[in-house]
């Protein structure tokens, strides 16, 4: 497999002025208004007519509200991230009607993400130095890595977090590159106490970021818990929650970054298990240690870095029994309790029990490829609908690319 040519979008961190910070606000509140009043036409329509409503229908009555005295405020912002809001509604209908998602929901002041997105027309970025419409001076971006060289942004994607902090995200033609190993693979059994065991006998511990922090955010989660709702106070201790939360999910990340780029740099194939997250989630005793490791999070940028980087991704049906096979012998246990960690088969071999399940996941994933035989089962959507067979990663989306690192 060769690298893919991909659209990759590179996150930066920003440091707006009070007068680009109130102007981004201000954008975000009107790309919200547009969604939901949007939404809400289309769904009259359908609901009252069965008449489905197309961008062009909504983004004429986008014209149409500026030019009454009510929503006069929307020729305020750069009218492009707004038409922007119309497409995402477009894209979240079309996969709704295709059965790829649940129906669009009304975005949340307080829930949902803040975000504006610019194309070309509505941004300058020269010499380094990006100015978004209505504003003068250029953001005060940090720029922790560099653009491909001789690339320039065609999408620029503004956003605030939870616990305040300003992200810019720039969408960049890339064809990034890695070393190919020699024929190197590796199967990868996803635990716990260890978050990943390889099937050559290394485990990588799992750091369990929550749990670190978990005094410190129950402590401000209490603070929270006693101030007044719709306080200023409120608001500070609301933010410090976020804060804590933030930097759990940035030091996950962080790790998950480093763990996947050095598993796709050393090795050509790459076997999973496909992992019924949302189901186990439910066993209320793992739940938490379960949403820690974040496996779900491991499995996409495993995916979208092979496909970045040539690598292949296979992925073995989660009926598989890798815990309870001998990886000598090929003999069946009829139990595996999770207590039991190691177990002796009747063959004489000793099996240390994560480490003959990465054992099992890799040689059923090369079988796959050698016989042709499918171990990938249909990955069920959002919207219950699977997909399509297959063995080797396809290229990712333009927004599955998001927050690479390495």
């Amino acid at each position: 497999m060769t690298a893919a040519h991909v659209k990759r979008a590179f996150k930066f961190r920003f440091y707006p002025t009070d007068a680009q910070a109130a102007e981004l606000s201000r954008t975000f509140g009107c790309v919200r208004l547009v969604y939901n009043k949007a939404l809400a036409a289309r769904t009259e329509a359908w609901t009252m007519r069965q008449e489905r409503v197309n961008y062009n229908a909504t983004s004429a009555m986008l014209t149409e509200w500026k030019k009454t005295e009510e929503l006069a405020f929307l020729t305020e912002v750069s009218s492009v991230p707004l038409q922007q809001a119309l497409r995402h509604l477009q894209g979240a209908f079309s996969n709704f009607w295709t059965r790829r998602a649940k129906y669009p929901t009304f975005k949340s002041k307080k829930k949902s993400r803040k975000s504006a997105e610019y194309t070309t027309s509505a941004f300058r970025y020269r010499d380094g130095k990006l100015t978004l419409a209505k504003m003068t001076d250029p953001l005060d971006i940090v720029w922790s890595r560099p653009l491909p060289e001789g690339r320039s942004p065609s999408t620029v994607t503004v956003s605030q977090d939870a616990a305040g902090r300003w992200f810019v995200s720039l969408l960049c033609d890339d064809r990034p590159s890695m070393p190919a190993p020699a024929n190197a693979a590796v199967g990868i059994d996803a635990g716990i106490t260890s978050l990943v065991t390889l099937s050559t006998g290394e485990k990588i511990t799992n750091p369990k970021h929550e749990r670190a922090d978990r005094e410190r955010l129950a402590r401000a989660q209490s603070e929270l818990a006693r101030k007044a709702m719709g306080s200023n106070n409120r608001e500070k201790a609301r933010r410090k929650v976020a804060r804590v939360h933030a930097k759990i999910a940035d030091r996950r990340r962080d790790f998950l970054h480093k763990l996947t780029t050095r598993l796709v740099r050393e090795n050509q194939t790459v076997v999973i298990e496909d992992l019924t997250v949302r189901n186990m989630l439910r066993n209320h005793t793992l739940a938490r240690a379960i949403s820690d490791a974040s496996w779900s999070e491991l499995r996409t940028m495993l995916e979208y870095k092979c496909a970045w980087y040539g690598r292949e991704l296979i992925t073995v049906d989660r009926w598989f029994p890798s815990s309870r096979l001998c990886s000598a012998c090929g003999a069946i246990r009829d139990k595996m309790p999770l207590n039991v960690r190691e177990w002796a088969c009747d063959c004489g071999a000793v099996h240390n029990r994560d480490v003959n399940a990465a054992r099992n996941i890799l040689a059923a994933g090369l079988a796959a490829t050698a016989c042709g035989d499918g171990v990938r089962p249909q990955r069920s959507t959002p919207g219950g609908r699977s997909s399509v067979k297959q063995e080797v990663v396809p290229p990712p989306r333009t927004r599955a690319a998001a927050q690479p690192r390495g």
